[in-house]
């Protein structure tokens, strides 16, 4: 069997989501589980939406998470690569250029479904004449799409089993705009074949993606990789996941104060028939992933299930993994390591530790019900003199 080889390709136009972490941490574990490699490519094609804050937002999510790759890899910087594959297509008959507005296509689908039919592109662009051709050329820039044969395509998928789509059901896919941008479906078509990606794991909505890519692959002459589509993630309450819903960037969960270890450990079992159980190290976690555990429904992800995880994580820390923190927030040393002992047990965030270090040096006003005032008082009265042992 030929060295597995992965790869994470998200677009640096915002900050990694909940949903971009079950991708990463999919494409990661398989190629650790291997002795594989694993790709951090970043799908920058898009310019004006592609920003180096994003991009140093994602190095420092995967490296927070210890989601090491091996080496990373930029589309913006492979362009001439896909203008040959683009002319490939072309000369070989599988690019063809189209005219239509965004307007035009939506009245199109539009009366399609009006009549029952499937919104497909109709490849009215094959049907013009040379001359109608360059009139358009003068008066608006083309696009081009991919000609697909309308046969069906199959596969076995590693995680939905044998799928199978009628590419006529499906409209030939736009591959470069007009204005000469070259879009995902191409541009990762082509750097899966040049960076010899084996197994590629991703969202089930690029289902059908999928299907117009291995033709793409096969175009160009290469073969497909494997194939595994995840669930997607929902809210607890079923509602779908936006990647710009702050509360579940990985930023923000990193600051609300998670841990890697719980936010891994929950991600790598989601969704699977094995329960979710602590890993306090990635070779831990990749040893019990399988992908075949997982199924096709939409899994519901609550962050509220991340705080027993963080809270055994930190309470299993040996004094040595925490002392710098506690340092910080003033403990002296010499009561330092019996702090810890004493406040671990009681915190669910490393940040807690400040509000008990408040407590054990400054105290607090007891807050005692009227009812209760003479029965305390009376216990206070039976307590012998400090200090006080455990």
């Amino acid at each position: 069997m030929s060295r597995i080889v992965t790869r994470f390709a998200p677009s640096p136009t915002g900050y990694l989501h909940i949903g971009n972490l079950r991708t990463a941490l999919f494409n990661y574990l398989i190629a650790r589980k291997s002795g594989g490699e694993f790709v951090l490519r970043l799908d920058d094609t898009d310019q004006e939406r592609s920003k180096q804050e994003y991009v140093d937002g994602i190095q420092q999510d995967l490296d927070w998470l210890g989601l090491h790759w091996d080496r990373i890899e930029q589309q913006s910087k492979r362009l001439d690569r896909y203008a040959q594959a683009a002319d490939r297509l072309r000369s070989d008959g599988r690019f063809y250029e189209c005219f239509e507005t965004p307007g035009e296509l939506d009245l199109k689908r539009k009366k399609q479904l009006n009549m029952g039919r499937p919104p497909v592109y109709d490849r009215a662009a094959l049907n013009l004449e040379d001359a109608a051709r360059e009139r358009l050329r003068a008066e608006r820039a083309g696009y081009w799409r991919f000609l697909l044969d309308q046969t069906r395509i199959e596969w076995v998928d590693g995680i939905l089993g044998p799928l199978s789509i009628d590419a006529a059901s499906v409209s030939d896919p736009v591959l470069i705009r007009a204005d000469g941008q070259v879009l995902y479906t191409l541009a990762s078509v082509v750097d899966d074949m040049d960076m010899g990606i084996t197994h590629i794991v991703r969202g089930s909505d690029h289902v059908t993606n999928t299907a117009t890519q291995i033709q793409i692959i096969e175009a160009l002459g290469g073969t497909a990789p494997a194939f595994a589509h995840h669930s997607l993630l929902t809210g607890a309450q079923g509602e779908a996941l936006s990647k710009r819903l702050g509360t579940l960037s990985l930023r923000d969960l990193r600051a609300q104060g998670v841990t890697p270890a719980a936010l891994l450990s929950l991600m790598a079992r989601l969704g699977s028939n094995q329960p979710v159980e602590l890993r306090l190290t990635l070779d831990e976690i990749a040893e019990g992933f399988d992908l075949s555990q997982f199924g096709a429904a939409p899994t519901k992800f609550d962050m509220q299930d991340l705080w027993p995880l963080t809270r055994a994580d930190l309470q299993a820390r040996p004094y040595e993994a925490v002392a710098d923190t506690i340092a910080g927030i003033g403990v002296p040393d010499p009561m330092a390591r019996q702090f810890w002992d004493v406040a671990r047990e009681n915190i669910t965030r490393l940040d807690d530790l400040e509000g008990w270090w408040s407590l054990c040096r400054d105290g607090a006003a007891p807050e005692i019900a009227p009812e209760d005032a003479e029965f305390v008082a009376k216990a206070l009265a039976m307590l012998p003199p400090p200090p006080y042992g455990p």
